[in-house]
Order: structure tokens, then C-alpha cells, then sequence
């Protein structure tokens, strides 16, 4: 993405333009990078409630590491099992009442690697009488490819 971002020049703000462009212009990179990324979070979050679950694995980096209390995943194909069987258990996906939310997330981008850092919650019931069942923190590593960014490793804590 190419942005073009103009000025109006006076006497007083003649010097320091040129910078202040290129400021600009790497801050907007960054924003589309940072917006990305937060969408891929969601649509991980949104996906496991509901909808395709290749497009849901497609999200994952091919050597993806998803690591939880008791339990850790390696591959994008382990990841996809996992998500099938927790489908098919009822525990989340279409008809379970579930919805995994995202809260408060921050995410700092450093090349073609970023972190993001996000509060979840899991709700149950929720057709009837929502709860929390559990919530936490998302310890996220992305990486971007030729694909777009993908998640490399998720950490997820409780409490």
C-alpha cells in the first residue's frame, strides 16, 4: 500500500516536512500491519464459535504452537484435529451456546514478526442465561507470509 500525504507549507513549518512525511507514511504501514493482526485474532475468536474450519486453520502458520495449561498442539493439521473434535464434542461451535470474546489487546509489530497481547473471555449458556465460564490471556506471536500474517504461537494463561 502506497499512501501519498501532503502538507500545506508555511515559512514556519518549511523544515522538518520531509521527515514528518516519512513519519507518516511508516506509521500508516505499520496501522494496516497492526489492523491485520488484530483481525486475525478475531476471526480466530469468531471462527472457533462458528463458520469454516479450514478458514479457521488457514489462520494458523503451518508449524503453529498453541500451548495451554495441560496442553500444547504443534502443527496446523493438530490444530485442525483439535478444533473437529472440540466441534464434535459440542464444547464450542454451532449450537453449543459458546462465544469466545476478545477484550483489551495490545500488539507491537517488528518487521515481519509481531506479539499481541490480549484478554479473553469464553462464555456458555449464552441463548439462555450467559456466563463466564473462563477467562484469561492470549500470548500471541505472528508472523507474515506470503499468505498474510499468521499465528506462529498462541500461550494461553487463565485468570
Amino acid at each position: 500500500m502506497e499512501v501519498q500525504l501532503s502538507y500545506s507549507k508555511n515559512h514556519s513549518q518549511a523544515e522538518g516536512n520531509l521527515a514528518n512525511r516519512c513519519e507518516a507514511v511508516v506509521s500508516v504501514a505499520g496501522m494496516s500491519d497492526e489492523l491485520e493482526i488484530r483481525n486475525v485474532v478475531a476471526r480466530l475468536a469468531m471462527l472457533a464459535d462458528g463458520g469454516d474450519l479450514e478458514e479457521y486453520a488457514a489462520l494458523f502458520a503451518d508449524d503453529a504452537r498453541w500451548e495451554m495449561p495441560g496442553a500444547a498442539i504443534e502443527g496446523r493439521e493438530n490444530l485442525l484435529a483439535g478444533a473437529i473434535e472440540r466441534r464434535s464434542a459440542g464444547t464450542v461451535g454451532p449450537g453449543s451456546d459458546t462465544r469466545h470474546v476478545i477484550a483489551t489487546q495490545a500488539v507491537v509489530v517488528d518487521g515481519d514478526e509481531a506479539t499481541s497481547d490480549a484478554y479473553w473471555q469464553f462464555w456458555v449458556n449464552t441463548a439462555t442465561e450467559p456466563s463466564i465460564a473462563l477467562f484469561g490471556t492470549y500470548r500471541d506471536r505472528l508472523v507474515r507470509t506470503d499468505r498474510g500474517w499468521k499465528l506462529a504461537h498462541r500461550h494461553i494463561s487463565y485468570g
